[in-house]
């Protein structure tokens, strides 16, 4: 998990910003500072349920875009399930997610042996890999626990 102080992360998103030609705004600050305390992966509809307590009149729209804004720059991780909305992750470090299919919560979790993995030859040859990044899917403990009681 990223040990970067609450300063320094902004500090960096303002050089990235910056870096990437994208204009600092308060709004964005918002956005990317909620983001990046978050305990979880929320959804554009979280992260616009956050930031409107400090900004009032921004719209869904804004939030969703200036996240989408943040994954084209490499600031955050887009994480798209089977089914419900897109999550957003400002956790860059490699780690690998549970995925509860139940309640639909997303867990990071560290493996060595999964960063480890190998890239197969066919995917080598055609293609350039620049992450890898394990999907577990499955029912986390609370929901496990819920559906052997029922």
């Amino acid at each position: 998990m990223q040990n970067i102080k609450y300063p320094d992360c902004m500090d960096q998103f303002i050089a990235h910003c910056k870096n990437s030609g994208l204009k600092i705004t308060p709004q964005r600050c918002a956005v990317y500072s909620e983001l990046i305390q978050s305990k979880n992966h929320p959804t554009a509809d979280e992260m616009y349920q956050l930031v409107r307590k400090k900004f009032p009149n921004i719209s869904y729209d804004t939030v969703n875009r200036t996240l989408l804004t943040f994954a084209e720059i490499g600031l955050v991780d887009v994480i798209k399930t089977k089914e419900g909305p897109r999550h957003f992750d400002a956790i860059l470090d490699n780690h690998h997610h549970f995925h509860c299919v139940d309640c639909g919560r997303i867990i990071d979790f560290y493996s060595e042996e999964y960063d480890n993995l190998g890239i197969p030859n066919q995917i080598q040859d055609n293609f350039t890999v620049f992450t890898k990044r394990v999907v577990l899917n499955g029912l986390c403990k609370q929901c496990r626990k819920k559906k052997k009681s029922s």
